[in-house]
């Protein structure tokens, strides 16, 4: 059976999903194109697919069969697809391994960005401020190619988390357009973590005083990207020197 009406209530539920509110509220949110899907699928968080293909099957999923019109009206993308998935929130799990901190960073696609890199780049965690733009904003998912699935995102009052982790030794790292240790005469420490500032502002100053140690990247200009950046620190913090345990 193809669902028809934009006024079903399947389809009402999902597009609430497009809302912040609702995903909060439901737990849940969407992701669209074949590769989202797979990724989604190999993490198992996937609760529903809605497609406009007849013939697409998967075992122990729920699937939804819509008309094109149906599909627009979902889609976020200016191309359209023809598969979405309801999915549940990643859960957050234990923090371990290097951390990367993200100060009230706003832009969707450098959140997406700095996912990816962070996923390269070996950092097991990010921690969001409660003020960073949301994890599942659609942008935000696309940027990310499906590699927020692999992480361990959590989303808090950096405060309270940079408390605990230097409970649990680790050395905290501030970055500044051009104060600090300059990023290539960093050792770095077996447990790092790494804050990284809002796009315009940097970091807040009342996490400045937190840091155990400030750090900037010596360019020729006035600042870098955030995601850019970010990028460059994780690099150095895989391949760099290391404090010796």
């Amino acid at each position: 059976m193809i669902i028809a009406s934009l006024n079903n209530s399947k389809v009402k539920a999902w597009n609430k999903l497009k809302e912040k509110k609702f995903r909060d509220e439901e737990n849940s949110f969407l992701i669209e194109g074949d590769h989202l899907v797979e990724c989604a699928l190999n993490y198992g968080v996937v609760k529903e697919i809605i497609t406009t293909d007849e013939n697409y099957k998967i075992p122990h999923i729920p699937v939804y069969y819509v008309t094109s019109s149906i599909m627009k009206k979902l889609s976020n993308q200016v191309t359209g697809t023809n598969i979405i998935a309801v999915c549940q929130k990643i859960p957050e799990r234990q923090i371990q391994g290097n951390v990367c901190l993200l100060d009230n960073i706003q832009d969707p696609g450098n959140l997406g960005t700095i996912i990816r890199s962070a996923k390269a780049f070996g950092i097991d965690t990010l921690v969001l401020s409660l003020d960073t733009v949301d994890l599942y904003n659609d942008k935000v998912i696309r940027a990310s190619e499906g590699l927020l699935f692999g992480l361990n995102i959590i989303k808090s009052d950096l405060k309270t988390i940079i408390k605990k982790l230097k409970e649990n030794n680790y050395k905290i790292y501030g970055t500044n357009c051009k104060e600090g240790l300059e990023l290539k005469k960093v050792n770095f420490a077996p447990l790092s973590a790494i804050i990284i500032g809002n796009e315009g502002r940097g970091m807040k100053p009342d996490l400045t005083s937190l840091c155990d140690e400030m750090i900037h990247i010596k360019i020729d200009g006035e600042s870098l990207n955030a995601a850019v950046a970010a990028s460059i620190i994780f690099y150095e913090v895989k391949n760099g020197k290391r404090i010796n345990k």
